[in-house]
């Protein structure tokens, strides 16, 4: 078949898989993914296609790492609650996975009664990740990816990615160059050539080469140059770029790029292999194990003083199996520790667990609020250091989402309300920068019930939504239309028409359409300020 005609079919196919998915109100990943097993067993994309595809898949996840370093400082992955939950997890999870496995192949059943010790540890290690990419697009579909259990998550997943690319870096042939001992070196000189690169490199289509040109030249071809994962460069480079002051429009710029690319890593999940009967079965009754995964994440973080909640979020998120576990058994697969079936039962298990831990992330909120008691005691902290904020009895206007409009509009209200407004924001960072300015914010999270319960809004007058992603704003109001008769107005930002109409079925008193009002404004604006020359 022409190859014009093929890149149509599993362009067509991703797409419409995607649409019913996106209907049936599950992530279009899944799509992706069923996408990829339809046609595998169509037998539509095969040989070089295939290849094309595994090449688009890793520029995906290149870019994916390069923007999770964009949103990443270095000193939260040293957090407790980050790197001794990681650490934890990860031993006690080989461990666990390893034994049942080398147990099991005492039974003599189908696929176990090969496995030795070591192949035991190669698989109980590969079955001890969860996905990065999962998680990036489950926290980015509900814009949660600077919330306090998104940065909690992507933080465990960096330290369990880094511990992967070490187990590469060891099993691979071609040891690191000794020149691997001058990256350190390297990345400091090249954080003072980055910056003034990214400064010169204005808005247009030169903004977007350099988003092209950091992970993959000055990060990904240096590490590989010295025989290290390329992958690890990508996001260190994005982490040298986090402070800069075009990081927001950088990462704005390459997420359509990434979300592409890895369109075709969940299709080439399904292109593995053709999985028999028996390994279904296998994976079926693995898949179950990353609830305990996602069990054992909630225990280890419920000792760090988080809230139920939070520890809930964070917890759920990181119950499935991981695209580097996958890696990691194709190491294996090669140094002949493993057999080609493990790697297809791997590379089911992980598509499973996709598909069952998709709907459950995105009825998270419902979930928590649902069994919240259960999860309260179960998560047993004296002492909650991510506790929701207290409204003052002054506060008569509140800004919820601290982004570029939110500080704009915060501002705004400080100069005609001072004393009488409050910005809420679950970036700590932004909070922490913002207060250090002399303004009135606070940490919280308004997807939260408990944000809103037991505080008296009497003196609100209104309340202004300036999130960023329609997600954020919209779950909000959902909580919010909770309150009884509630006495303030409501003011929310709208990017699309058919958002609009969704905000207005949940009684917003009214919609800043910015594409349609924006220009009235300037207009405003400029009138105002030529009449005051």
């Amino acid at each position: 078949m022409d190859p014009i005609y093929i890149d149509a079919i599993w362009l067509g196919v991703a797409f419409f898989s995607g649409v019913i998915m996106k209907q049936l109100g599950l992530p279009t990943l899944v799509g992706f993914l069923l996408a990829g097993f339809f046609l595998n067993y169509a037998d539509i994309i095969e040989g070089n296609l295939k290849d094309v595809l595994d090449t688009i898949a890793n520029l995906g996840i290149t870019l994916l790492l390069f923007t999770i370093g964009l949103k990443i400082k270095f000193k939260s992955l040293l957090k407790k609650e980050v790197l001794v939950t990681a650490s934890s997890h990860m031993i006690i999870t080989l461990l666990a996975f390893s034994g049942l496995i080398f147990l099991m192949s005492y039974t003599g059943m189908s696929f176990f009664s090969d496995m030795t010790f070591e192949s035991s540890l190669v698989v109980g290690f590969a079955l001890s990740f969860s996905s990065t990419v999962f998680l990036v697009k489950i926290f980015e579909e509900r814009g949660e990816l600077n919330s306090t259990h998104g940065k909690i998550a992507i933080g465990i997943l960096i330290i369990q990615d880094i511990i992967a690319v070490i187990f590469i870096s060891a099993t691979n042939d071609v040891l690191p160059s000794i020149w691997v001992f001058l990256l350190p070196v390297y990345l400091y000189v090249i954080r003072f050539i980055l910056n003034p690169l990214l400064t010169k490199a204005g808005h247009g289509e030169l903004l977007t080469v350099f988003g092209f040109f950091a992970p993959f030249i000055l990060g990904s071809l240096a590490f590989y140059a010295v025989n290290v994962k390329p992958d690890l460069g990508a996001l260190i480079l994005g982490m040298l770029l986090v402070n800069h002051p075009k990081n927001d429009e950088l990462y704005e710029r390459m997420m359509n790029y990434k979300d592409f690319f890895l369109i075709a890593f969940f299709i080439s999940i399904g292109l593995t292999g053709k999985p028999s009967v028996s390994m279904v079965l296998i994976a079926l009754v693995l898949v179950f194990f990353a609830f305990l995964k996602g069990y054992l994440f909630f225990k280890i973080l419920a000792r760090f003083n988080l809230r139920a909640r939070t520890n809930f979020l964070a917890s759920l998120s990181l119950a499935n199996y991981s695209e580097f576990g996958l890696i990691v058994a194709a190491v294996g697969l090669n140094k002949g520790f493993i057999s080609e079936d493990w790697l297809l039962i791997i590379a089911l298990l992980m598509s499973l667990s996709f598909i069952i831990s998709s709907p459950l992330n995105a009825k998270s909120y419902e979930l928590f609020d649902r069994f919240k008691k259960c999860i309260v005691l179960l998560n047993r902290t004296s002492k909650e250091i991510d506790c929701q904020p207290i409204i003052m009895k002054n506060i008569e206007y509140l800004v919820i989402g601290i982004g570029s409009i939110g500080e704009s509009a915060l501002k705004e209200f400080e100069e005609k309300y001072p004393n009488n407004v409050l910005g809420v924001d679950y970036s700590n960072d932004t909070v922490e920068r913002l207060s250090q300015e002399g303004f009135n914010i606070v940490w919280g999270d308004t997807t939260d019930r408990e944000f809103w319960e037991d505080r008296d809004f009497s003196k609100i007058k209104m309340i202004m939504l300036s999130m960023s992603d329609f997600s954020s704003n919209y779950n909000t109001l959902k909580v919010m239309n909770k309150i009884n008769n509630r006495p303030f107005k409501v003011a929310v930002i709208c990017h699309y028409e058919d958002e609009k109409n969704r905000y207005l079925d949940l009684s917003v008193d009214y919609v800043y359409y910015y594409k349609s009002s924006l220009g009235g404004d300037l207009a405003q604006h400029a009138i105002k300020k030529l009449q005051g020359v």
